[in-house]
Parts: C-alpha cells; sequence; structure tokens
C-alpha cells in the first residue's frame, strides 16, 4: 500500500518505480545526501569485467570515511521490490560474496578501482581529502581487505530478505545491509525517505533481541585473524576474573558482556575490533590514551540505551587501559 507525505499544506506522493535505472539513478544524483558528506559513491560498470566479482557488477561502489581510521567499503546492489527474490536478487548478492572470499578477485578490483580512480582527477582529489599523504592503492587494498559490505537499496521489504538473513547466518546475516529508500513527490518538489538511516546501518546496527540463542562466539570470530581473536580472549579472561558473574552473550550483531545488564559489546572484525564500552566519551578519554576512541551520535546512544563510546583495537598493546574501562563499566551498569 503506497503511502503519502503531508508538509506545509502540499500532499507528497510516494512514487513507484517502473524500472531499476530510476532507483539508481536516485542513489547515483544524491549520494552525499543518503549517505553522508564524508562518502564517496561512484559507478564503474562500463569499466569492469563482470568476471572481477564473481560474475555480477555492483551498482556502486561506497567508501564512507566518517572514521578516517576505520573507513567502510559497500558494493551497492539497487533493486526493485517487483524482481522476484530467488531468481533474481538473491542470486546477484550470493555472487558477491564468493567475490570476496576470492582472494584473485578482491586484488583484481583493487587494481581496477584504483586505475579508474587514478585516471579520474576529480575522484582523485575527493580520496586525497580524506587519504592525506597516505597512498591510494594501499589504502584501497587495506579498506577492501579489512570492511567487506554489501548494501541492498530496495524500494520497498521483501519477506524473503528476512528469511535469507535468519537462513544464511555466514554471508546474508554478516554482510548484507538492506536500506528502502522511498520517494516521495508533489510538483517538481522531492522528498527521500530511507529507513534506517544510513548513519546507524553504517556505523553499527541495532541490537538484537536478548533471546536469541543461536548465535555463537564462533559466528563472530570466523575469518578474524589470530592477534584479533587473542585480545578477545585477553578481555574474556580479564572479566572473568573481576567476576566470574559476568556473561559473554554472543548476540546476531555483537557478543556482550553483562551482569545485570548489558555493559559492552564487542563487534570483531577481520584485522580489528570495535567495542562500544556504557561510560560517556569524557570518562573513556580520561581512562584510554593509547587506542583510537570516537564519540557516538546522540541517536546511535540511544539504540544502545545510554552514554557510550566506541573504541577501537588492533594489536594488544596497551590492553590494560581497556579493562580497566571495562571494569567501570561494569561497575556502573550494575
Amino acid at each position: 500500500m503506497k503511502s503519502a507525505i503531508y508538509m506545509d499544506g502540499n500532499r507528497f506522493a510516494e512514487s513507484e518505480f517502473q524500472y531499476e535505472k530510476e532507483l539508481e539513478k536516485i542513489v547515483q544524483e544524491n549520494s552525499k545526501t543518503l549517505f553522508g558528506e564524508k562518502t564517496i559513491f561512484f559507478d564503474v560498470k562500463s569499466k569492469i569485467d563482470s568476471r572481477s566479482l564473481g560474475g555480477a557488477v555492483p551498482d556502486g561502489f561506497l567508501f564512507d570515511f566518517r572514521d578516517k581510521e576505520t573507513p567502510e567499503f559497500y558494493l551497492v546492489e539497487v533493486e526493485l521490490k517487483k524482481h522476484p527474490f530467488y531468481k533474481h536478487i538473491f542470486p546477484q548478492i550470493t555472487k558477491f560474496f564468493a567475490f570476496f572470499k576470492n582472494a584473485k578477485s578482491r586484488d583484481n578490483l583493487i587494481e581496477k578501482l584504483f586505475s579508474f580512480i587514478d585516471s579520474s582527477p576529480n575522484l582523485k582529489k575527493k580520496f586525497k581529502e580524506y587519504l592525506g599523504k597516505k597512498e591510494v592503492y594501499r589504502t584501497l587494498k587495506d579498506i577492501i581487505e579489512n570492511s567487506q559490505n554489501i548494501l541492498l537499496v530496495i524500494d520497498d521489504n521483501k519477506p524473503e530478505l528476512q528469511e535469507a538473513i535468519e537462513t544464511y547466518t555466514g554471508t546474508w546475516d554478516k554482510m548484507v545491509k538492506v536500506e528502502i529508500l522511498k520517494q516521495y513527490t508533489c510538483n517538481e518538489k522531492k522528498i527521500f525517505a530511507m529507513n534506517p538511516d544510513f548513519e546507524a546501518i553504517s556505523f553499527i546496527e541495532v541490537p538484537a533481541k536478548e533471546t536469541e540463542e543461536k548465535y555463537t562466539e564462533s559466528f563472530h570470530i570466523e575469518g578474524v585473524e589470530g592477534k584479533i581473536i587473542s585480545i578477545y580472549e585477553e578481555i574474556k579472561n580479564g572479566m572473568a576474573k573481576l567476576d566470574p558473574a559476568i556473561k559473554v552473550n554472543p548476540q546476531k550483531y555483537y557478543i556482550s558482556l553483562r551482569k545485570n545488564k548489558n555493559f559492552a559489546y564487542i563487534q570483531p572484525r577481520r584485522k580489528k575490533m570495535h567495542i562500544i564500552i556504557m561510560l560517556p566519551y569524557e570518562t573513556g578519554n580520561i581512562l584510554i590514551k593509547k587506542h583510537k576512541l570516537t564519540q557516538l551520535t546522540e541517536g546511535i546512544q540511544k539504540f544502545y540505551g545510554s552514554a557510550c563510546f566506541r573504541v577501537t583495537l588492533r594489536n594488544k598493546d596497551n590492553l590494560d587501559e581497556i579493562l580497566k574501562a571495562l571494569e567501570e563499566a561494569y561497575k556502573k551498569q550494575r
């Protein structure tokens, strides 16, 4: 059922897209509005052989530089709800999984993206604004090796999406982010509505229900480098010494640490680890000096229920200050 938006005496009617190209054009022309000013989106379909990506070329590539230390990379696929899921959307996304798992395919894509960026003065300038003196090629390789996301932009929800996410926990569940994008028009004026807000989907994900039990620690550390797993084990051991009653609680998007309440959320990645610690950012700045801290927006903190910040770990150096911060969060949440 179509919806409408009423604003300032005007009725904005929901658009109905007949062709995928229409939705693709909206994404291309409004990428800064939809994804944020600190992102770079571009389409190089005509420049890339589909064999480079397992037989399918995405509708675009998105780099999110809001956190310069840990940028995010997305293969962007634009689809319409009316497209058959298991005959069209599912096979397309599945080919991207195969691409990410193939080191040769990743290297091939990195080469092609670098050539495209290097040959485009405007695009090269945009990347240099975020990279500074860092080499473009080396940074591209680092980002794509460490951040492997698929962003599916679709004009309405499909029940099969949730079915796939719940069924394929190692691929759809981990790698696919879904954005529902709608356009409302009134004469020449347009309003875009995107759910969820990209700020949330690219930075964190909405916490899953605490009743979910199918997720395990193995689910989260699969494909994670040994040094990151070692950090995780030391944190677990440190919490066990602090209080044997602290629970390690794997959920869909994180592993939480909790006693009576969650006081930290661990998010392992291939070569790094994010931890959301339930303390004010100002407190984190006092306790943590040797690791990268990120101040979360008010909206993101609401997802977690109270003041919190994110810390990123890449090695075991100065792990004592992380354990101290976790201890303070534990005491606060008791």
